[in-house]
């Protein structure tokens, strides 16, 4: 490898090992731990890594010798969390059964709650089992990449996206990042992975919370594409509300997982976010909703009708 290969490998690998490490949190008595978080434009926390840090917490108090595993997770976003700021970690044990165990965790900033989150982790148990099917889609191979989009543009926020990104995304249909959908529907599909790969030995624990981390970034494009928006649509404001994952079967974040997407309803200024996600096999690792608050200029001058 020349020495501009190496620099290139590593430019790849960094923002991957900037999220692992702001994913070790730092225990600090009882069941409380800390954690910071890592840049962003806006100076708010991103949603997906306090989601991600909070289900670690939790797992840090399981049973000794509990061999159980993440499977569903629900959660308030209360306040937006400030980068700059250190973040606590507040797990309260509500339940340890046979078979089950039931965490809530606090992310707090400045002794206020940011994210409130339940979890629940439960022994590997025989069961009945069925699951739905993939649907077909392109190899991701042959789809453009989010990130060689982002790094031939010359623009703040793409530079810094290029150059922080830990996954690499490629939509089925064409992106809404710079321009609104030809085609207004509720539905997409794209595919997802870490930009590098995973050093060898991540549980999956890491795994479920990657996937978590990640998914935030996409969750509510399909309320963008129904209603002829983009990312860079003037005057957008878009936030998470609540944010719900289970999952189903083992998941590879290194692995391409195709995330098929769609939204049932948008509605004074929310809309939900559904998604099913499939690995490369065809196996349905995971199903996550999420509500968030989709909000344009125009809006606020919208008038409904009501007869007398």
């Amino acid at each position: 490898m020349t020495p501009a290969e190496e620099r290139a490998a590593r430019q790849d690998e960094e923002p991957l090992g900037s999220v692992l490490r702001a994913l070790r949190l730092t225990p600090v008595g009882g069941d409380e731990f800390t954690g910071t978080a890592l840049p962003q434009l806006t100076g708010r926390i991103y949603g997906g890594q306090v989601l991600a840090q909070a289900i670690l917490a939790a797992a840090e108090t399981l049973p000794a010798g509990a061999a159980r595993a993440l499977h569903s997770v629900h959660g308030y976003f209360l306040r937006p969390g400030k980068v700059e700021e250190p973040i606590g970690f507040a797990v309260e044990r509500l339940h340890d059964g046979r078979s089950f165990s039931t965490r809530r965790t606090h992310a707090l900033q400045q002794g206020r709650p940011i994210l409130s989150l339940i979890s629940s982790y439960q022994e590997d148990q025989p069961g009945r089992e069925h699951a739905s099917a993939a649907p077909s889609a392109p190899d991701p191979d042959g789809l453009p990449s989010a990130l060689e989009m982002f790094g031939g543009m010359d623009h703040p926020v793409a530079k810094f996206l290029s150059s922080t990104a830990a996954f690499d995304v490629r939509h089925v249909e064409p992106d809404i990042y710079l321009r609104p959908a030809q085609d207004p529907t509720d539905r997409q599909m794209l595919w997802m992975r870490t930009r590098s790969p995973l050093p060898d030995g991540l549980s999956q624990l890491q795994h479920r919370a990657l996937l978590a981390y990640a998914c935030d970034q996409v969750l509510l494009e399909p309320v963008l594409r129904r209603h002829a928006l983009s990312w860079r649509s003037e005057g957008l404001s878009v936030a998470s509300l609540d944010h719900a994952m289970w999952w189903h079967r083992p998941v590879d974040v290194g692995d391409w997982l195709l995330y098929v997407q769609e939204s049932p309803s948008a509605r004074g200024g929310r809309g939900l976010g559904l998604a099913r996600v499939f690995d490369r096999a065809g196996a349905h690792v995971a199903t996550i909703a999420q509500e968030g608050m989709v909000r344009v200029p125009e809006d606020a001058d919208a008038r409904v009708d009501v007869a007398p």
